[in-house]
């Protein structure tokens, strides 16, 4: 979880390749007007992103494997992060926040042309960005250092867990 150009995608598909496991990418489930409203500069309110959370997680309780699965997915908010958890699935998820200054975050983005959500749409996600909360089954990843060396501390975690 995290905002957008966070690394969800990067970190998420070499956690699948270590593990043997599998990463699905929740931009694949927003609708289309979801898109076209993203790509316009337009951030999603919580109406938008009802229909395109419940897909994540009717894509996550159908999975039959293999497993792990990791799936990125920006789960903002705790109200969106339990919707997630309220699957077939629910104690079994965990949520690994990918966290960022915006300065660092936003030079990333500015980096990257094949992605609808846009840079400028930045200061709303972390306006809405909630941390995990001491309850939620989760860990919270500072995404300075390397890849290979987020990927192996949230391994380390993982394996505690």
């Amino acid at each position: 979880m995290g905002v957008c150009g966070c690394g969800k995608s990067t970190i998420g598909r070499m956690l699948a390749e270590e593990t043997g496991g599998i990463f699905i990418d929740g931009d694949r489930f927003h609708p289309p007007q979801n898109v076209t409203k993203m790509a316009n500069g337009t951030p999603l309110d919580d109406d938008d992103r009802e229909d395109w959370l419940v897909a994540i997680r009717a894509a996550a309780d159908a999975h039959p494997g293999p497993w792990p699965l990791f799936m990125g997915c920006s789960a903002l908010k705790r109200k969106y992060r339990d919707l997630l958890r309220g699957g077939k699935r629910g104690a079994g998820v965990y949520f690994i926040h990918l966290a960022g200054s915006p300065a660092l975050i936003k030079e990333r983005m500015e980096n990257r042309t094949s992605h609808f959500m846009k840079a400028g749409m930045l200061e709303s996600q972390f306006a809405d960005l909630e941390a995990l909360a001491n309850d939620e089954a989760g860990l919270t990843v500072d995404i300075t250092p390397s890849p290979e060396e987020i990927v192996s501390q949230i391994r380390e975690w993982l394996a505690g867990n």
